[in-house]
């Protein structure tokens, strides 16, 4: 059975019971230790990330790759790709001019997915509006910070190839 006391208290009190006495005020210096540790935390996440982002890519394939056939792609058209070994989404693109060109199909900028406007020589990231040259891949507009990197492609008979990123040389 309740008390009078307990009765007047309001309802959140009587959930949430606790006591003056047990509460405790964090000290200027545990809060300064805190936002130092916190601090220190972020440094060396924005750190890691700076550094792989630098860092040579280990484990990538190399090597000489057929993608498809010459009469498999439509002049305008496009090919998602992987290589062997990777997890990194390519992009086959055959342009108006009859050239090919491949590029990875992740946007510079924060990684969405970028596809080719055919007949405009343009790549998009629909994400935040970024624009690629199609026939370069340097940035047109919008956020991306960098290129798209590129693969090599090499043209044989009717077969298309591309050449794995670490198997470039210079």
């Amino acid at each position: 059975m309740a008390t009078d006391q307990e009765q007047m208290m309001p309802d959140w009190q009587r959930d949430f019971p606790y006591r003056q006495e047990q509460a405790r005020l964090v000290s200027r210096r545990e809060f300064s230790r805190m936002l130092c540790l916190i601090s220190a935390a972020m440094v060396t996440g924005s750190a890691y990330v700076v550094a792989k982002a630098y860092w040579p890519r280990s484990g990538e394939p190399a090597g000489r790759y057929r993608i498809c056939g010459k009469d498999e792609l439509p002049v305008g058209g496009t090919r998602s790709f992987q290589l062997p070994g990777s997890s990194v989404p390519y992009i086959l693109l055959h342009l108006e001019d009859g050239t090919f060109r491949a590029y990875e199909q992740k946007c510079t900028h924060l990684s969405c997915a970028v596809f080719y406007k055919a007949g405009t020589g343009k790549i998009e990231c629909p994400c935040h509006n970024g624009w690629f040259d199609a026939a370069t891949g340097e940035v047109i507009q919008g956020p991306p910070p960098r290129p798209l990197p590129a693969l090599q492609v090499e043209e044989e008979g009717n077969d298309i190839f591309v050449i794995g990123p670490a198997a470039k040389t210079g």
